[in-house]
């Protein structure tokens, strides 16, 4: 849990998956007065939403900011997170009324699934909020998962389709047209969450801190020696920890989504838990993982579930045209591309993979 064992260490990052959107949103870039600042951060970890959270701040004098982070944190677990037993979010309720009634729901919420109908919209499709029955069916990564039949996933199919989710701004409810049909934000939630935590630091005057939900990680500031933060891309063919090379950043999210966090065996066969819509199946396609780099940790959070989606090449032209946003791209070759923002930054360490370019 202690992930951060020094102060430069390298972020390490662990996510699946997440993982969309676009932030033409300049930032202008806050000076680090070191003098205010701390050499051992204040830092608080928990384990919400199935992952472990750590913040941890800079600033002198602000560790209490640490608990209003936390409890933002769980209020917005408490209305997204959903649940097989305790249905009490808003997003359960949600579920329980599809084909059935509009809910009201929070400006929270409401916002969340309006982002996230977004990313479904420009990616076409191959990202899908309403993913949640095929996702249940499955179950990757937990103790019953299990390979469906094709006459389950069939049968489900039908309900997964994001323009069967209707929002009414006047009363602010959500509705899902079809009964069965079923909200998953998974892919979206923490990096919406990661970007609400920021808030709180900013109102409360923190200008250097690590956001890190599960592997969302979000850089503020720079480090108390003034450089950028080294954020750690992670090995997909390795456990959680393990990096194959480093990216100098400040103020901006790092996501990446991969095969290697959640996944079930079958028959000798790998099935990781990033689903197609279309299919009912996992994507199968060249990536191994991919890490977006972007302001807002919500648009890098669907853009990798998205990204993924479309492999290398896909996923390259994709990322391309989105303002402030760029991508690290490793195949199952362990061959590594980038997009053309990141040229000569991003710097790879381990020499089992290999830098590559894309031929056109």
């Amino acid at each position: 849990m202690k992930k951060w064992k020094t102060l430069l260490s390298v972020i390490v990052l662990a996510l699946v998956l997440s993982a969309c959107g676009n932030s033409n949103e300049e930032t202008k870039k806050e000076p680090t007065d070191s003098s205010k600042l701390i050499d051992q951060p204040y830092s608080k970890t928990d384990f919400l939403m199935g992952t472990v959270v750590t913040l941890k701040i800079y600033d002198k004098g602000k560790e209490d900011v640490l608990d209003k982070g936390f409890d933002r944190i769980k209020e917005l677990a408490a209305k997204i997170t959903t649940s097989d037993s305790e249905k009490t979010s808003e997003v359960d309720k949600i579920n329980e009324q599809a084909g059935k009634k509009p809910v009201k729901v929070s400006k929270d919420v409401y916002y969340l699934i309006q982002e996230g109908l977004k990313y479904s919209e420009n990616s076409g499709g191959s990202f899908d909020i309403t993913i949640g029955p095929l996702t249940s069916l499955w179950h990757i990564g937990f103790s019953d998962a299990r390979k469906p039949s094709q006459a389950e996933i069939d049968a489900l199919l039908p309900l997964v389709n994001y323009k069967d989710v209707k929002m009414n701004d006047k009363d602010q409810t959500v509705y899902l047209e079809k009964e069965g049909m079923e909200l998953d934000l998974g892919a979206i939630a923490k990096g919406f969450i990661t970007d609400e935590t920021l808030k709180v630091f900013k109102d409360n005057k923190v200008t250097t801190s690590i956001i890190d939900l599960g592997g969302n990680i979000y850089v503020q500031g720079d480090n108390p020696n003034g450089n950028k933060w080294n954020v750690g891309i992670q090995d997909p063919f390795s456990p959680r920890g393990s990096v194959i090379g480093k990216l100098p950043e400040s103020n901006m999210s790092i996501v990446t989504s991969g095969i290697y966090e959640r996944y079930l065996e079958v028959d000798g066969k790998t099935y990781h838990h990033i689903l197609d819509p279309k299919t009912g199946y996992p994507f199968d396609n060249d990536i191994a993982g991919v890490s977006i780099v972007s302001k807002k940790s919500i648009d890098g959070d669907g853009l990798s579930t998205a990204t993924f989606s479309k492999g290398i090449e896909g996923g390259m032209d994709y990322i391309e045209q989105f303002k402030g946003v760029d991508a690290i791209f490793i195949s199952k070759e362990k061959k590594v591309y980038e997009t053309s923002g990141l040229k000569g930054q991003f710097e790879l360490t381990d020499k089992d993979f290999k830098m590559d370019t894309l031929k056109k």
